[in-house]
């Protein structure tokens, strides 16, 4: 089969087309051919050496945790899915899971149908993103139903997923940030207010939140608890930073946690139906074809795609 293969770790990292063999199911899995692999910022990132690389193997590797697909054989113990089931996963992260390629096995526990009202690059574009968000929201036990949520860049993969997904819950405000160019697309996807971070004197009216989710990090999320209640959560998602803005949550008294999202085949398929059903819309800024997967990954790094990035694998 033919897949992306990593070779070294660089900056950045640089991917070539190559063949390998096709994997085989073991117990409780199942192989499918993948027609969409969503990417995002984590790839890149692991191409470099960074994040969860020291985990993927020897070279060369093959990265990329979210797909969509058609079951193409299933292993012993498989009575859920059959040859022929349409699918989606978030697979193995942050181990390897091996997405941008042709064919995939993946864990029947990690993966989740795919509604017929939705298409294969609608699917691979859900699972790592859609699972991050939704995980994110449900840290610390908050019950989002009166709550006001903040969505620090909200047009990205997480965030416009975050975004609805909040709404979804019952969250009596969601705001979020992002370029005053985004604005109006975001409130069509249900932000109640939107600001450009960059902006303080906007930012000063936004009031305080129960909850932020911090897709930014760095010294931009460490600003933003000025806006957390006391009592409130700000939940940052990129790792390098974490640290960081948990010290600085500590010292006002304020609470701040890092996450890392795990495959949910339970929660995916909720995902899945909600997208299905029309109470989530996936933003698809642009598609590659496998053989592209070097430009979707430049794309990815300038850190202004608008909704997912997804390659498309086959047909």
């Amino acid at each position: 089969m033919q897949a992306m293969l990593l070779n070294a770790f660089a900056n950045p990292g640089v991917f070539t087309l190559g063949n390998i063999d096709k994997p085989i199911p073991g117990p409780g899995q199942v192989l499918i051919r993948n027609v969409a692999a969503g990417i995002n910022p984590i790839d890149w990132k692991t191409a470099t050496g960074g994040g969860p690389a020291a985990l993927q193997g020897d070279f060369p590797i093959i990265l990329g945790w979210e797909c969509a697909g058609v079951i193409e054989a299933v292993g012993e113990q498989v009575k859920a899915y059959k040859v022929g089931d349409q699918v989606l996963g978030f697979l193995n992260f942050p181990n390897p899971a091996r997405c941008l390629a042709e064919y995939v096995v993946a864990d029947i526990a990690q993966i989740a149908p795919k509604p017929e009202a939705i298409s294969f690059l609608e699917a691979g574009s859900v699972p790592l993103a859609g699972l991050t968000a939704w995980q994110s929201l449900a840290l610390g036990g908050h019950d989002l139903a009166g709550q006001r949520v903040l969505i620090l860049a909200g047009a990205g993969g997480v965030g416009h997923l975050a975004i609805q997904i909040a709404k979804m819950r019952g969250a009596a405000h969601v705001a979020t940030t992002a370029s005053s160019k985004r604005h109006a697309l975001l409130t069509d996807l249900g932000a109640d207010a939107c600001y450009d971070y960059r902006d303080a004197d906007a930012m000063a009216t936004a009031g305080e939140f129960d909850l932020i989710i911090d897709g930014m990090g760095g010294d931009t999320g460490v600003a933003q608890l000025a806006l957390l209640k006391q009592d409130g959560l700000l939940v940052t998602l990129p790792s390098v930073t974490a640290e960081q803005i948990i010290n600085a949550a500590e010292a006002q008294g304020k609470r701040a946690q890092g996450i890392r999202a795990n495959p949910n085949g339970n929660q995916l398929r909720a995902l899945a139906e909600a997208v299905a059903q029309g109470q989530i819309k996936v933003l698809i800024e642009q598609s590659f074809t496998l053989d592209q997967l070097n430009a979707a990954m430049d794309l990815s790094r300038t850190g202004h795609a608008q909704g997912k990035i997804v390659i498309e694998v086959s047909c």
